[in-house]
């Protein structure tokens, strides 16, 4: 039966896929005994090895964390011919262009967030080819987790979130967000008005409307839309927003 094969496929632990779904009680998540792509340059590549995983944060990988499954009321996923791999590749790492393991955000690491694919051996020989097996053939997907939540199982989509539209979306009426108002840079170079209708105005340096355009806020992130047309972005940080290297606080 070949690895394609929709009935092998869509019946890869059903159980298990349940239980994450609806694990509200934070319970922890065990696939195990797989072989697992680490990409981190100290552990490396290992076989019949378990991942460990609590809502988004990784939390374990290596053998024998199975032993412990049971005491710890966690979720196992047989993972059996299958090879793990991270679900986001750094390219930058992977080049050598960063200096210090801490720095590698993407790999298969206790404490990153858990990203990562589940494809059977035979498709995934390395990282770059279980990427390639996701984009160009989906159904040999066993899972795709993002954050610790299902994205795909047994090649059919499962929680996956609404994608944005294509096209700029329209501004949110923010009348009344804590965050409207005239935020003033430590020196008082920038200042950067938000304005209820989704609108930023900045003066610079004394130069009025130096730049104007459109913001979204999602979270604690800000996006940045110029009329001239270039994006930029910004991140409050309690009663901070930083942008550009520009740290402000409301004026």
């Amino acid at each position: 039966m070949g690895i394609t094969d929709t009935t092998v496929t869509a019946g890869w632990n059903p159980e298990a896929l349940d239980e994450i779904l609806s694990n509200d009680e934070g319970r922890p998540v065990l696939f195990t005994n797989a072989r697992i792509l680490t990409m981190d340059p100290l552990i490396g590549t290992m076989t019949g090895a378990d991942l460990l995983f609590v809502g988004s944060l990784l939390v374990g990988v290596g053998p024998g964390i199975i032993t412990a499954a049971g005491d710890d009321n966690a979720i196992v996923v047989d993972c059996t011919g299958m090879t793990i791999a991270p679900a986001v590749v750094d390219t930058v790492a992977l080049a050598g262009g960063r200096g210090h393991r801490s720095e590698y955000v993407a790999t298969l690491t206790p404490g990153n967030t858990t990203d990562f694919l589940v494809v059977p051996d035979v498709p995934a020989a390395d990282v770059p080819s279980a990427v390639t097996a996701l984009l160009t053939r989906p159904e040999q997907i066993r899972a795709l987790v993002a954050a610790g939540r299902p994205v795909l199982w047994a090649g059919t989509d499962v929680g996956r979130a609404t994608a944005p539209e294509a096209g700029i979306p329209a501004s949110a009426d923010l009348t009344g967000s804590p965050r409207v108002g005239v935020w003033i840079d430590r020196h008082d170079f920038l200042h950067q008005e938000l304005t209820a209708d989704g609108r930023y105005d900045e003066t610079r340096g004394g130069r009025p409307h130096a730049y104007q355009g459109q913001y979204w806020i999602d979270g604690d992130r800000i996006d940045y839309l110029d009329d001239l047309g270039f994006w930029a972005y910004g991140e409050f940080q309690g009663d901070e927003l930083h942008h550009a290297g520009y740290v402000m606080k409301l004026g």
